[in-house]
Parts: structure tokens; sequence; C-alpha cells
């Protein structure tokens, strides 16, 4: 691949990734408590709900990428200093979206902060290394702030799907 770490985790910051949101064939999302449990709840939503979209091909790396998403998400969610308005409901939430050929997993979490990948040199680092994991397991990835009366960001991920074979014509 050759690139330096810097441009390759520049992350796609232009709103959601190119797909036209009509033409969605399955959407899903759930609400995630701020507590470090949520990423195995997560992980079990995104299984579930993979396995009735039978989007076996990709079900391991969306549900890595869901866990780094999510911890991402719940370490800016959890601090007690983030201001939280009541009204806004659970910090941070899981969508999970499908179109013929493409599965997009996106977190929402309160924090105005762009995602940023630690120091590429320390693998031993807690921090950062989930965006590096995002970058090698999904096909593009991204962010953009939310707008509105909702504050925060949302950060996402996209996976290619392979093409389900056409039914065999009926004679």
């Amino acid at each position: 691949m050759g690139t330096n770490g810097s441009t390759m985790l520049e992350p796609l910051r232009q709103g959601l990734p190119p797909l036209d949101p009509a033409a969605v064939s399955n959407a899903a999302s759930c609400a995630l408590p701020a507590r470090f449990e949520a990423v195995r709840e997560a992980r079990q939503f995104t299984r579930r709900t993979l396995d009735q979209w039978e989007v076996g091909e990709r079900f391991d790396d969306a549900c890595l990428v869901v866990s780094e998403l999510v911890t991402n998400a719940l370490r800016h969610a959890l601090p007690s200093d983030t201001p939280r308005p009541d009204d806004q409901g659970p910090p941070v939430r899981l969508h999970l979206m499908r179109w013929t050929e493409r599965l997009v997993c996106a977190v929402r979490d309160p924090s105005h902060d762009s995602p940023v990948a630690g120091d590429s040199d320390d693998f031993s680092a807690e921090s950062g290394r989930g965006l590096f994991l995002v970058d090698s397991f999904a096909d593009s990835w991204g962010w953009h702030p939310l707008a509105g009366t909702l504050s925060g960001k949302v950060v996402w991920a996209l996976f290619r799907l392979p093409p389900t074979p056409l039914a065999p014509p009926r004679d």
C-alpha cells in the first residue's frame, strides 16, 4: 500500500457516504448506554441484524469495526464533563444500514472532536489503534458533525457487499 499514516487515516469528512438514503433496503438502530458493556451489546445487536440480512461475507469485519467505533464513542460519551442535555436520550447510538451492495455502520456520540488516529508507531498504545482497525477492515470511513438540535458527531464505516446471485429465471 505504501501510504504514510497521516494521509491514509484522513477520514472522508463529507457528510454521509455517497449513498441514496431512499434506496436503503434495510435499516436498524439501537441506543447504547454510556457503559463499557455497551460494546458487547452493540456487537450482539450487529450479529443479530447482519444474520437477518444474510450479510455473511462481511460479518466479522463489520462486528470488529462496530466494536471499535462504539469503544471510541464511549470514550467520548463517558467523561462526566461532557455536557449532555437530558432530552437527548442515550449518548451513543448505533445505526446499521444496508443497500444492495453496501453496508454502512454509523455510530453517533456527543463529542464534537474529530476522530483522530493515534500515533501509528506505538502499537502498544491503547487509544488510537481502533481507527487503524476501522481503516483496515472497512472499505471507507468518515465522519460528520450533527446538525440542528443534536450535538455531537457521527462516525461511519462502509463495507462493499458481493452482489447477491439472482434467482434463476422461472420457466
